[in-house]
């Protein structure tokens, strides 16, 4: 891996020098625009909708639109001014319990590696956030961008997680929402009884990419001459009639695909209502 960032954690008074790697990568098939004819690459051009000319990189600057359709042109110089934190610190706000940060804030994972002369506190504090059970809120300027961030321990290793801001993420607000909807205690207990027979241990090994494969199976098909053969698809079963017998088939299916014997007598319990 290649560092893309060098700073330093400001935990307190403590200095501690680290670089930053990113800790995940896509692995989707990349391709790229063709000429279906030839092959030639599809190139694109920077033109000017003005005066119809194309523009230099070194000339292109930022422009916001106005509602008025007006554009404001931003250079350099007016972002050099303003007041973004130090783009070399990762300053540690406070330490609050992982379970109060809901995920839909995280944005992107980066691994924090010591540097020579700040391996002593960076152990230090990765052992002792690791044993506190808790999370550090940080604050850090990526990418001319500030952004809220935390900072765990993953395989001894400290996870830096660039975070959303409250008012990027949006309110849910569905009609179903206000809706009354009837849930019988038959399909209650039927749906709880199908998330105790498909409950386990996460593990991400299991899981793999079956699109990204078959794209790939038939790259190297078509490369190497061979006929394209698709990849058989798992059967579904047949649509039930309702509800409730859609979630007792599912239950079913669920105990078959993990080695155990269909319950024949699996029946909701009938629930008597008090006079």
């Amino acid at each position: 891996m290649r560092s893309i960032w060098k700073g330093a954690i400001s935990f307190g008074l403590v200095t501690i020098p680290v670089k930053l790697y990113s800790a995940t990568e896509q692995r989707d098939v990349a391709f790229h625009q063709v000429h279906r004819t030839d092959a030639g690459r599809i190139k694109y051009k920077r033109v000017c909708t003005v005066c119809g000319k194309e523009v230099a990189f070194s000339d292109i600057a930022k422009g916001f639109e106005l509602p008025s359709g007006e554009i404001v042109v931003l250079t350099d110089e007016d972002f050099a001014g303003l007041p973004l934190t130090s783009s070399r610190a990762i300053e540690v706000l406070q330490f609050a319990p992982l379970e109060q940060v809901d995920p839909i804030y995280f944005n992107k994972s980066y691994y924090l590696e010591p540097d020579r002369l700040g391996t002593k506190p960076y152990v230090l504090l990765r052992d002792a956030l690791e044993s506190s059970g808790k999370v550090a809120v940080v604050k850090v300027a990526l990418r001319q961008r500030e952004a809220l961030a935390t900072l765990r321990v993953r395989d001894g290793v400290f996870v830096l997680e660039t975070m959303l801001w409250p008012d990027e993420v949006r309110v849910p607000s569905f009609p179903f929402q206000t809706e009354d909807v009837e849930i019988r205690p038959q399909e209650l207990a039927m749906a709880s009884s199908l998330i105790e027979t498909m409950a386990g241990d996460f593990d991400p090994a299991e899981h793999k990419d079956a699109y990204r494969e078959a794209v790939q199976a038939v790259i190297d098909a078509k490369t190497e001459g061979r006929e394209v053969v698709m990849p058989e698809t798992a059967e579904r079963p047949a649509e039930a009639v309702d509800l409730l017998s859609a979630l007792r088939a599912s239950v079913e299916a669920a105990k078959k695909s993990r080695g155990g014997e269909p319950d024949k007598a699996a029946k909701p319990k009938r629930v008597r209502k008090s006079a």
